[in-house]
């Protein structure tokens, strides 16, 4: 799955920032896999750029290793007190079913994710529900977005929003024939580091 990328900007070498975060930790392959559930010849494909992960495997990994998702695709300078984010400068990951656009990360101390996520028709966060630490803002910004949360179906319209636990299992898809778009927030709870970390397709 091709990774897109919508700015000026160098497509961020995730592969590369897998890898530092895992030799960091003093894991191998195969002990990174045995953490994440993943096979060790996906992390060898990602790590060496030959693959490009959805989020629902970036999730996976960045909780293995305890970082932010953001840490994949982010530059990695100095923490800031103030972060200010313009347009054509701010990192994206996804497919070519989604599209997850950073609103800002490096903050000091940072406890929350904030992204706009962009989803093509039929678009789903796959079979799995997602379960995380902290909690979740979804605010619809056009057209419908459907979530479930425990079995039970929230079809979001443009201004409506949800907030939750995001222990709570949950999906969504964009039930429309057009491209749909939403805000989340992400709120980690106290030293999880990983609060948006599932929000893309599984493949």
């Amino acid at each position: 799955m091709e990774m897109m990328q919508m700015s000026e900007q160098e497509p961020p070498d995730i592969g590369a920032q897998v890898q530092a975060h895992r030799e960091r930790l003093g894991l191998s392959i195969r002990g990174l896999a045995e953490l994440c559930g993943l096979s060790p010849n996906t992390i060898s494909l990602i790590e060496r750029g030959a693959t490009s992960p959805n989020v629902s495997t970036l999730h996976q990994l960045a909780k293995a290793l305890r970082v932010p998702i953001t840490s994949f695709f982010e530059d990695h300078r100095t923490e800031e007190q103030v972060v200010h984010s313009r347009p054509g400068e701010r990192a994206f990951s996804g497919s070519t079913q989604v599209l997850l656009e950073s609103l800002g990360s490096r903050l000091e101390d940072q406890c929350l994710e904030a992204f706009v996520v962009t989803l093509k028709p039929g678009a789903h966060s796959g079979p799995e529900a997602i379960v995380h630490c902290g909690h979740e803002l979804v605010y619809c910004l056009e057209g419908i977005t459907e979530y479930v949360i425990e079995e039970q179906v929230y079809q979001l319209t443009k201004g409506e929003s949800l907030l939750f636990s995001a222990r709570l299992p949950h999906s969504w898809r964009n039930p429309d024939s057009a491209e749909r778009s939403v805000f989340l927030l992400a709120f980690e709870c106290s030293g999880a580091g990983q609060p948006a970390e599932a929000h893309l397709p599984q493949t």
